[in-house]
C-alpha cells in the first residue's frame, strides 16, 4: 500500500466512525445519505498529505479534514438545487430523493458540523485554519453566484469563467493544501506557494470536469452525459467554441440556449459543432498549462523533491482520470 492509499484509507475510517443522531430522520439521514456516497474525498486527501509532506502529524489534521469535505459535501447539497442536477455520484440527488428544504436544512447543518470540526487540531493552528476555512467559504460563494449570473449574461468572457471557477472549485482544494501546511507548522512562503499549486491544480482539475461532462463515460462520471449542454451553462467548452464559431455563431448561440429540442439531440448536435472546432483538443491544452504551473508551483517550495514526490504523483493521477 502507498502513502496515499495509506492517507485515503485513514479518511474512510475517520468517515466510517461518524455518527449523527437518529433524529430528527429527514434532517440527519440525508447528511448520512449523501457521505455514504463516499466520492473521491480528494479535499481531505490534500489536507492529510500536505501535512504529511511538511513533517506534520496527520493525526493534528484529521478533523480539519473531516470538516473540509463536510463544507464540500454541503456546497454539493445547495448546487444540486439550484442546478436541478438529478444524480450525484451516479446516485439520486438528496432533494430530488427528499425535497429542497430538506436539502438546504441539510446542508445548512453539514456547514455548522464542518465549523465544529476545523476547530479541533494544534491550538497555534486553529485561528489561521479557521480564519482560512470561513474566507474559502466565502469566496466558494462568490463562485457560486458569479455562476448563477452567468447563466443568465449573453455576453460572459474566458477570464471571467476562469475566475469563477477559481473560487467555485479551485480555491477549495487550495485551501486543504494549505490548512495541512499550517498546520505542520510550514513557513509563511510555503503555505502560500503550496496554496499556489492547489489553485492551478484545481483550475486544470475543474476544465477537465467540464470536458469529461461532454466526452466523459455517464457510467464513470456518475452524472448525466452533456448536462452542462442541456442546461445551457457556459463553460469552457461553449466559450471557446463561441469564440471559434465564426458565421456559425448566430446558430449556436441559439442551439446552446434552447430549451426546446429533446435533451439527446440538442447534446449531439453541439457535440458536432465543438468536434468541427476542435474543443476536446483546445481544452485540453488549457488543462496542461495549469497543471504545468501548478509543478512549477510545487518546484518552488522548499523542500527536497523527494518530499513532494507523492503530492506530485497524484496530480498527475488527477489529470489523467476518467470520472
Amino acid at each position: 500500500m502507498n502513502p496515499i492509499q495509506e492517507l485515503q484509507l485513514r479518511i474512510d475510517e475517520a468517515f466510517s466512525a461518524i455518527r449523527f443522531p437518529s433524529a430528527p430522520a429527514d434532517l440527519y439521514n440525508p447528511i448520512t445519505y449523501t457521505l455514504g456516497h463516499g466520492g473521491k474525498r480528494l479535499r481531505p486527501l490534500l489536507v492529510l498529505a500536505s501535512c504529511q509532506m511538511f513533517g506534520g502529524d496527520i493525526a493534528d489534521a484529521i478533523n480539519p479534514a473531516i470538516g473540509i469535505e463536510l463544507f464540500h459535501n454541503f456546497t454539493l447539497l445547495h448546487d444540486d438545487i439550484m442546478d436541478e442536477a438529478p444524480l450525484r455520484r451516479g446516485k439520486e440527488t438528496v432533494y430530488k430523493k427528499w425535497n429542497s428544504n430538506v436539502a438546504i436544512l441539510a446542508g445548512d447543518t453539514m456547514f455548522a458540523v464542518a465549523n465544529k470540526y476545523m476547530l479541533r487540531t494544534r491550538p497555534h493552528a486553529i485561528s489561521p485554519v479557521v480564519e482560512l476555512f470561513n474566507q474559502t467559504a466565502i469566496e466558494v460563494c462568490e463562485g457560486q453566484q458569479y455562476d448563477m449570473d452567468y447563466e443568465k449574461q449573453q455576453n460572459v468572457s474566458i477570464p471571467d469563467y476562469i475566475e469563477m471557477i477559481r473560487l467555485k472549485t479551485a480555491v477549495l482544494l487550495a485551501a486543504s493544501l494549505k490548512t495541512g501546511a499550517i498546520i505542520a507548522g510550514a513557513e509563511t512562503d510555503d503555505c502560500n506557494q503550496v496554496y499556489d499549486f492547489g489553485i492551478n491544480i484545481g483550475l486544470a482539475f475543474q476544465l477537465k470536469d467540464d470536458l469529461l461532462d461532454v466526452y466523459g463515460d455517464q457510467v464513470k462520471f456518475g452524472k448525466v452525459s452533456g448536462g452542462d449542454i442541456i442546461a445551457g451553462k457556459k463553460t469552457y467548452l461553449y466559450l471557446k467554441a463561441l469564440e471559434s464559431a465564426g458565421s456559425q455563431t448566430g446558430y449556436f448561440r441559439e442551439l446552446y440556449a434552447s430549451h426546446n429540442l429533446p435533451s439527446t439531440e440538442k447534446v449531439t448536435k453541439v457535440k458536432e459543432l465543438f468536434n468541427q472546432l476542435n474543443i476536446e483538443q483546445l481544452t485540453r491544452l488549457l488543462i496542461d498549462d495549469y497543471y504545468q504551473k501548478a509543478l512549477h508551483d510545487l518546484s518552488c517550495i522548499s523542500l527536497p523533491e523527494e518530499a513532494m514526490e507523492e503530492l506530485s504523483d497524484y496530480a498527475a493521477g488527477l489529470m489523467e482520470r476518467e470520472n
